[in-house]
């Protein structure tokens, strides 16, 4: 998966804003404020990293070579993933998917709640 696919996709997401908040290489994107996916622009293949389910995080680094603890972040609920094509774009879509409904669960209910009208859910 390039840049500019998983770019889009995040972007599609409702709420979701890009920042580069540490340095001109790691673009980062948020919900309401909170961080669910980090890339990293200069790494080739690129990288990311995604917040995880604690016990789904172990299990993903232990089937998928491509995934490790999370650089830089706490290992326990991040992993980075490094995307040169072993893992299929719709698996690192439901990933993100999962990454960005972690951190929108953790969010006041009223705010989830504009979240999930502006995505055209009840």
């Amino acid at each position: 998966m390039r840049i500019d696919t998983v770019r889009n996709y995040c972007l599609s997401k409702p709420g979701v804003e890009e920042t580069f908040p540490f340095d001109e290489t790691t673009l980062v994107f948020k919900v309401a404020g909170k961080m669910f996916l980090l890339a990293a622009l200069e790494n080739v293949p690129l990288t990311i990293n995604i917040k995880c389910d604690p016990a789904r995080a172990v299990e993903l680094r232990e089937q998928y070579e491509e995934v490790q603890p999370g650089y830089h972040m706490n290992k326990k609920n991040w992993n980075t993933v490094t995307l040169d094509g072993a893992i299929t774009d719709r698996t690192i879509r439901e990933w993100i998917d999962d990454s960005y409904a972690l951190v929108v669960s953790g969010l006041p209910k009223k705010l989830q709640a504009e979240l999930a009208l502006a995505a055209g859910k009840k």
